[in-house]
């Protein structure tokens, strides 16, 4: 590459931006509450186009209000390079899920203007809608709809805990956009996401290349039993559901454990019924939550659960029934993107290592369409998805310009 070493992104400037963005939806313990399509979201989109209309680009959005920033190339015929995220967080969000890779991608296209560089392909970065499904389930939503994966009048429909839907909301804070989502085309995409993990830190490397994503699968378990009263009740009569729900919790973890290194599971959302203190379960309905990024794996973890769970069950005089209610199987990231990837992070002197991220991203949407690949850099603790994650200005700079000489590479530099 022509300017070789020499293309490096602007650290403080990044860092600055990243700060500025998380004064919009503040949280309550020094992170952001920014929420897709609440009024927050619409004021960080407006401050977002601002700053990309500043360097020349052209916003576009799309009717699922994914924004798409477009920096020309020299060829207008080519299929642009893509490189993007997401500005929603959770409730209790961090400052950098998600926003790193977006405002990365800014100073991508901040640093090219400031030294004149030209691309054969242009540069569109990207800004998805509701990655993280916290409000509107399921995450990443619009680049599902992009995708193809997901349908966009069901998408249109969903339901947050109020009642809102998501299309009503969307046109409320008035990011709808007249263009179809899924009508662009892309020479390939790139994101960079926090690790969201501890691997990189522990191991001492800023740069974690993304081979593999993980596949998951949710499965929506019901445990039916007797409502009877605590005290009054014998113990050799109680069919209790949540001692069942105990048993298949112990379950998941031996499930899992018998595939390490190369699974992880637990049960996450719990209701029980009729949640009393004086009234024996008659009823939880939990989600089991398995992932890995090997296929044959995740299925042979959901086969288990199905076939041992039932008899658990039985043995005590409660009833399990289980529904499929999420799925995707795991990605392997473009080998060609990934390789690009990894002599950046040589020519630029970064450690690196191989990593497989644990947590979807809209990256995994996208590969499935176009090629694509990853860059994670390390936060502290392996925290997120909590108000007290964070990242260093090395580790935010140090990625970002292995992002850029990956993108730059791939949008093909025109020599002066």
């Amino acid at each position: 590459m022509a300017s070789g070493e020499n293309l490096k992104s602007n650290g403080e400037r990044l860092w600055r931006s990243l700060m500025e963005m998380a004064e919009i939806g503040p949280g309550v313990a020094g992170g952001n509450n920014r929420q897709a399509l609440t009024d927050e979201d619409g004021q960080a989109r407006a401050v977002f186009q601002k700053w990309c209309e500043e360097e020349g680009c052209t916003v576009g959005v799309d009717d699922m209000g994914n924004m798409f920033a477009h920096r020309a190339g020299g060829d207008p015929d080519a299929h642009p390079v893509y490189v993007g995220s997401h500005l929603d967080t959770q409730p209790t969000g961090g400052k950098y899920d998600g926003v790193l890779g977006v405002l990365a991608g800014l100073e991508i296209i901040r640093t090219l203007n400031d030294l004149d560089i030209q691309t054969k392909h242009p540069i569109v970065l990207t800004n998805w809608t509701n990655e993280e499904g916290s409000r509107f389930a399921p995450a990443m939503m619009a680049s599902g709809v992009f995708a193809g994966v997901l349908d966009k009048d069901w998408a249109y429909d969903r339901t947050d805990a109020a009642g809102k839907r998501f299309g009503d909301e969307l046109q409320r804070i008035g990011w709808k956009g007249s263009e179809p989502a899924g009508a662009r085309e892309m020479h390939a995409f790139f994101e960079l996401h926090i690790e969201q993990g501890p691997i990189l830190e522990e191991e001492g490397k800023p740069i974690g290349v993304v081979t593999h994503a993980q596949g998951l699968r949710w499965i929506e378990c019901t445990v039916t039993g007797k409502g009877q009263h605590t005290g009054s009740t014998p113990m050799y009569m109680r069919r209790n559901a949540g001692r069942a729900l105990a048993r298949i919790t112990e379950l998941v973890h031996e499930i899992a454990l018998q595939y390490q290194p190369n699974a992880v599971g637990a049960i996450g959302h719990i209701d029980v019924y009729p949640n009393s203190r004086n009234i024996i379960p008659e009823k939880v309905v939990f989600t089991v939550d398995f992932r890995s990024h090997v296929l044959e794996t995740l299925e042979a973890m959901v086969t288990e659960l199905n076939e041992t769970a039932p008899g658990l069950c039985a043995d005590i005089g409660v009833k399990f029934s289980a529904e499929l209610v999420g799925a995707f199987d795991p990605p392997a990231f473009d080998a060609r993107l990934v390789d690009r990837i990894r002599d950046a992070a040589d020519r630029l002197g970064h450690a690196h290592m191989d990593v497989i991220s644990g947590a979807g991203h809209d990256a995994c949407r996208i590969n499935g369409i176009y090629p694509t690949a990853m860059i994670m850099c390390p936060c502290k603790d392996g925290l997120s998805h909590n108000e007290a994650e964070e990242i260093t200005p090395d580790w935010a700079k140090a990625a970002t310009d292995v992002l850029m000489h990956a993108v730059v590479e791939t949008a093909e530099l025109i020599r002066r």
